[in-house]
């Protein structure tokens, strides 16, 4: 099975997790991205979040938070895995052209969407048992 190296961020807000509709998946993704060839995981992440919702994150922000693999929405025979930060925001996220939207879901807001994405529903789970949200 081919698999998709990739990162996640996790930033809450009122025991809500960010998350950005993909224009390309039409899905609702944890921002981020994958990783470029010679680019660590904490370099990836600043620069997809940078693309994504054009916010620039300092290395102090970012807590590495946990691994998980998951089948690739959207992909045959893939897995995604993922190497998640924690992250405070500070600043107003503001989506880029490659998101349509931007929105904080509970895990009851996101089981009424359309489409169920494994890394999304894997956060949701984890967040739920670190007690972080309802």
């Amino acid at each position: 099975m081919e698999y998709i190296n990739c990162v996640g961020l996790i930033a809450l807000e009122n025991r809500k997790l960010l998350l950005a509709f993909s224009r390309n998946k039409q899905a609702w993704y944890l921002p981020g991205g994958k990783v470029d060839p010679g680019e660590t995981n904490l370099q990836a992440i600043r620069r997809e979040i940078k693309e994504e919702l054009n916010l620039e994150l300092t290395p102090e922000q970012l807590q590495e938070y946990y691994y998980i693999e998951a089948p690739a929405f959207g992909e045959v025979n893939k897995l995604m895995k993922q190497h998640t930060y924690l992250c405070q925001l500070t600043a107003t996220p503001r989506p880029t052209a490659e998101i349509e939207a931007i929105r904080f879901f509970s895990p009851a807001d996101y089981s009424g969407e359309q489409h169920q994405v494994p890394g999304v529903l894997a956060a949701f789970r984890k967040l739920q048992a670190d007690g972080l949200i309802d």
